[in-house]
């Protein structure tokens, strides 16, 4: 058997001297010296490695699959996605400035950019009262420290005009653009090496929003079921290889942390599975409303519509969307006519 190892074509054997070294390329494949510990255990590590990018480049697929067929991204926090795509685009401009092997970080290249057209779905989808431009503003943020103040801001987006999906996205797209080019280009790699340090609690933040807003609507949504166990699967894998191949510890509590929590999330899944919660509160709604018009639902074009529950929820229709806020209202069913963006 080693008389055939040892004649594989330039094909075979020159990737795999590249990927695991020539000296563990003689030892385990020419040889077949199994029993050489550690050029075994640094092989494995890099076949890991290699399935977890394979893996990672499609890891966020189902998601977005989940999003554009029900032209909804309800029950997936808008907080969530986007300090995550944070977290993966520092992780990702730390390995590659330090020049780590390809496999020890590559899924963060396809993971940081399908978590940039997930989020960007998000804004789409969102409800019509989402204003990106002035939510953070200084303004905003000094309001936010006022409740009374807050409320009224929030009650008048309610009764005023509806801000532009157009205007939102091509905001959230600029600022996407600007903080790759900061990660990348702009920022000594010092400083890149202190930003990885924010990727733990980055990684924390990034979870607890989807968290939470699972836990109080005691449903998942259109949350992706492959892409949560996807991740715990990953993040494990991460662990290993990053020990194994770079001895990094900061890589390594990043991705032990992010494991916990997404295993925090794969639960809630299982607990959660088959509850529709809030949404199906929505939903019934809806159908309510089709009902009373006739069975034609007002498009977003056309109609935009306020449902106000019980004087603690308002919840505002526009299509298929709605969202939900603490302000005060009275039970009813309003539909006004819209505006167009």
């Amino acid at each position: 058997m080693s008389f055939i190892t040892r004649n594989f074509p330039w094909f075979i054997r020159d990737p795999g001297i590249y990927i695991i070294g020539e000296k563990c390329y003689t030892s385990l494949v020419e040889n077949l010296d199994i029993s050489d510990s550690e050029c075994f255990r640094y092989a494995f590590s890099k076949a890991l490695g290699i399935a977890i990018v394979i893996g990672g480049s499609i890891m966020k697929l189902p998601q977005l699959i989940l999003i554009i067929r029900a032209r909804s991204a309800r029950g997936i926090s808008l907080e969530s996605y986007a300090l995550e795509t944070l977290a993966y685009a520092i992780n990702l401009a730390y390995s590659s400035r330090n020049h780590f092997p390809f496999s020890t970080y590559g899924e963060n290249l396809f993971l940081t950019i399908q978590n940039i057209i997930v989020t960007l779905l998000i804004i789409f989808y969102a409800p019509p009262t989402l204003d990106l431009v002035s939510s953070l503003s200084p303004s905003a943020f000094i309001e936010s420290l006022n409740p009374r103040a807050s409320r009224h801001r929030h009650t008048h987006k309610l009764t005023g005009s509806l801000p532009s999906k157009k205007r939102n996205l091509v905001f959230a797209s600029a600022l996407t653009a600007l903080l790759l080019l900061i990660l990348f280009v702009l920022t000594p790699l010092s400083f890149i090496s202190f930003l990885q340090l924010s990727t733990l609690p980055l990684s924390l933040l990034s979870k607890y929003p989807q968290i939470k807003q699972n836990y109080t609507s005691k449903s998942t949504g259109q949350l992706s079921v492959f892409a949560v166990l996807s991740q715990v699967v990953g993040c494990l894998a991460r662990v290993f290889t990053t020990v194994i191949e770079v001895g990094d510890l900061l890589l390594g509590m990043g991705y032990a942390l992010a494991l916990v929590l997404n295993v925090v999330l794969g639960v809630q899944l299982w607990a959660y599975w088959g509850n529709e919660g809030v949404y199906g509160e929505e939903e019934r709604l809806r159908k309510d409303i089709m009902m009373e018009s006739g069975g034609v639902l007002p498009t977003e074009e056309d109609r935009e519509g306020q449902v106000r529950m019980g004087g603690e929820e308002v919840y505002r229709m526009r299509g298929l969307n709605m969202d939900f806020s603490k302000v005060n209202g009275s039970s009813a069913v309003v539909w006004d006519a819209g505006k167009r963006d």
